[in-house]
């Protein structure tokens, strides 16, 4: 266990956590590959009827998928315990637009899937919003279509602004590479919706029930994480299993809670503190 700064409040810290929202990317997986720790922190989540939600800025998959990946890994969850950056963005859409809205997408099945789940019809043309989320399959002619409905005066909005993704062979582009180009090709900034912004999580707590007080994020990026947890105002734990390093958290100016080497090394320390 690392504490920052060694803190003395590092135990008081972990006792007084009783809902966990745990990113996935980097925290649970990378790529298809399971972290050390991520099967047996869920098993003891759900063993002691613990409150979590899965909570990730990716936006390309469903809940469904997430359920059928995780469990390809053997981690068990259920679809109520996912909660995606694309739901939160088609959900934050629902309080702002009527069903029925135009709304030009650019991401995979997930927010997608999410948008029509919530009555928004998807078109290129004449459209009232922009929603863009990661899509490998992202070509010139979808960011044409995105610019020009910008730049008509269509609302842009971003599920995350996360640059990169982790995977087993490395950093890969994230939705931000595909913001950032749009960006700059219209000189509007995106409402982003995922972390660092406190909707997702805020959404996280009230399905769980939740308040900020007992609840700690698990994440392994300090500015979208350890930020958003920050921006919550919740507990930031960080892990150093994903993207940020501990060169990255020495000159940070987002500086976690509690860091641990992975969701392992965390359920060890947080299991001896709530049993002690």
């Amino acid at each position: 266990m690392i504490l920052r700064n060694q803190r003395e409040d590092g135990q008081e810290r972990l006792r007084s956590i009783h809902n966990l929202i745990i990113d996935m990317d980097g925290v649970l997986y990378r790529g298809q590959e399971r972290l050390p720790g991520a099967r047996a922190l869920l098993a003891y989540l759900t063993e002691r009827d613990l409150s979590f939600i899965l909570a990730t800025n990716n936006s390309t998959l469903t809940p469904q998928q997430y359920v059928a990946k995780l469990a390809a890994m053997d981690i068990q969850v259920a679809e109520k315990q996912i909660l995606t950056s694309g739901q939160a963005s088609a959900l934050y859409l629902a309080k702002v637009a009527s069903p029925g809205t135009r709304v030009y997408a650019i991401g995979e099945d997930g927010l997608l899937a999410a948008l029509e789940g919530q009555g928004f019809q998807l078109a290129e043309r004449d459209v009232s919003y922009v929603v863009v989320g990661m899509d490998r399959q992202l070509t010139w002619e979808k960011l044409r279509i995105a610019t020009m409905a910008i730049r008509a005066g269509a609302t842009f909005i971003g599920t995350n602004p996360d640059t990169t993704l982790p995977t087993e062979e490395g950093l890969v582009p994230g939705n931000g590479a595909g913001l950032a180009a749009l960006e700059a090709a219209t000189d509007v900034s995106p409402v982003i919706i995922g972390k660092p912004q406190p909707t997702l999580l805020n959404l996280a707590m009230e399905k769980m029930g939740a308040t900020t007080e007992g609840t700690a994020i698990v994440g392994d990026r300090l500015e979208t994480d350890i930020l958003g947890g920050k921006n919550a105002g919740v507990t930031a734990v960080l892990v150093l299993s994903g993207i940020s390093n501990r060169e990255e958290l020495e000159t940070s100016p987002y500086q976690p809670d509690l860091v641990f080497d992975d969701v392992g090394d965390f359920l060890l320390s947080w299991r001896d503190e709530r049993e002690e």
